[in-house]
């Protein structure tokens, strides 16, 4: 066998350096690819005009729905005794009592939010009104406890 010089490899180095040295070549490369490949995923000339509500590439999420709360309405209440509506005030919770002619009171509404308590127009109606915040069924009860007998509140 015959005598060979050994084998020296040159260059390997030098490859490593060049990269470092063209480092903002690579990375303008790889901003153009990243660039191309966004347009590319974009709304494509001639398609329907996107959904502005939408994000792009993001599927299409089902509305939330909102959970069906208590359906709240402004229920005017006329109390009996006018003295304890003055010490109402709008944001107060109060506890609405009716008494019937016989002496017995049961609760109409409870936790009832006061939403407004207006001036008294006229002494001669008797007693003072007051508006407040409850569920719809909650209104009916006390429209009909009010034509039947006399109403009071008790603060909450």
């Amino acid at each position: 066998m015959p005598l060979f010089a050994p084998v020296r490899v040159r260059g390997g180095r030098h490859r490593l350096h060049r990269l470092v040295r063209h480092r903002r070549r690579v990375v303008a490369a790889g901003l153009a690819v990243t660039a191309a490949a966004l347009v590319a995923a974009g709304p494509q000339p001639g398609a329907a005009v996107p959904d502005p509500r939408r994000a792009r590439g993001h599927p299409v999420a089902d509305q939330v729905r909102e959970r069906p709360g208590p359906r709240l309405v402004a229920a005017p209440v006329r109390i009996a005794d006018a003295e304890t509506v003055r010490l109402l005030g709008p944001g107060d919770r109060v506890d609405v009592v009716a008494t019937g002619d016989a002496g017995d009171a049961s609760v109409v509404a409870r936790g009832a939010r006061v939403t407004q308590v207006p001036e008294p127009a006229d002494e001669a109606a008797g007693g003072a009104l007051v508006v407040v915040s409850v569920e719809r069924d909650t209104a009916h009860r006390l429209v009909g406890a009010g034509t039947t007998g006399r109403l009071a509140v008790t603060l909450c």
